[in-house]
């Protein structure tokens, strides 16, 4: 087994996903918008070539990828890529794809990679994590997260899939007492987990290794736990099916999700959008993260005039 470094190699794999980023950033921003129909973009290719190239110069191991195949020897340390999570959403104009790699020891997740490019709330958004490391990293930055002790409460979040929006009903009562916020990617709302963005994560569609396995590592460094339909520890023995159902965060919260009955949404009948019919739309990222900054300070300045809004003149502070 070749010797490695993992916090050094983190610092450079980070470099290349964000790289990989900016490809998807563009392919977004693309005149005519981006290339691919259904749950195939072909940007989703060129990130993977461009990683499996980067990655295997970084480090030497196998590989296993969503869209370019495995190349598999028996070495004890193996990358695992998705190159972009929520392809369908992606094409249809919704923002929160994201790309997701991992580096496997012996089939366990010993460093992790999930960064949202076109986030919807955070703009740029790069969770990651390696054996080792004390703490999280978000977007280059120390961030310390400890899941250990979470508990399911009203203040807590648990990000679902983006169809879960359609299906409110029913994924609010099983949610409960905490809120849903729905998320295209899923790899991307176990790392909004593992974050501290919330206090779980679930999916409740069948799912492979490079699925999961980047968001894994970030959950482990977090103290959190992976588990499957069962309310297992989620594990990497079947890389094409490594669980039907996945509950990610806090311990104690995921086991109490895990024994929900998640079937309720599946079967719920989809509520009509409220988005309305149109072919979909790729606004620039800098326009978007204005309309952002705009919605916000009337949000900020709202709740501050609320303080005093029918105060009378006499009892005002100013």
């Amino acid at each position: 087994m070749q010797p490695i470094e993992l916090e050094t190699l983190l610092w450079r794999v980070i470099k290349v996903i964000e790289d990989a980023g900016e490809r998807l950033i563009q392919e977004w921003e693309r005149e005519g918008g981006p290339r691919g129909q259904g749950d195939k973009a072909e940007i989703d290719d060129e990130i993977e070539v461009f990683l499996r190239r980067e990655l295997l110069s970084l480090f030497a191991a196998d590989f296993w990828g969503e869209e370019t195949g495995q190349s598999l020897t028996g070495d004890h340390y193996c990358w695992v890529v998705d190159p972009h999570d929520g392809t369908r959403d992606f094409l249809l104009g919704f923002p929160g794809s994201s790309i997701s790699v991992a580096l496997l020891r012996d089939r366990q997740p010993v460093l992790g990679v999930v960064y949202a490019p076109i986030s919807p709330d955070r703009g740029k958004d790069c969770i990651a994590w390696t054996e080792g490391l004390p703490h999280l990293l978000r977007n280059r930055q120390a961030h310390p997260v400890d899941l250990s002790a979470g508990q399911l409460t009203e203040e807590g979040i648990v990000w679902l899939s983006a169809a879960a929006a359609r299906k409110p009903y029913a994924n609010i009562r099983l949610c409960a007492p905490a809120r849903f916020i729905a998320m295209p990617s899923v790899a991307y709302r176990l790392a909004r987990a593992a974050a501290g963005d919330g206090i779980g994560a679930v999916s409740l569609t069948e799912l492979s290794g490079h699925d999961l396995a980047g968001a894994h590592a970030l959950l482990t460094g977090a103290k959190g736990v992976l588990l499957n339909q069962s309310g297992k520890v989620l594990n990497y023995r079947n890389m094409d099916l490594v669980c039907v159902r996945c509950f990610g965060g806090a311990p104690e919260v995921c086991s109490e999700l895990a024994k929900r009955p998640w079937g309720e949404a599946l079967n719920e009948p989809s509520q009509q959008t409220r988005r309305l019919a149109s072919r979909p739309r790729f606004p620039r990222i800098e326009v978007m993260q204005r309309a952002h900054a705009c919605l916000a300070g009337l949000l900020i300045g709202d709740n501050f005039g609320a303080q005093v809004e029918f105060m009378d003149a006499r009892k005002s502070p100013s």
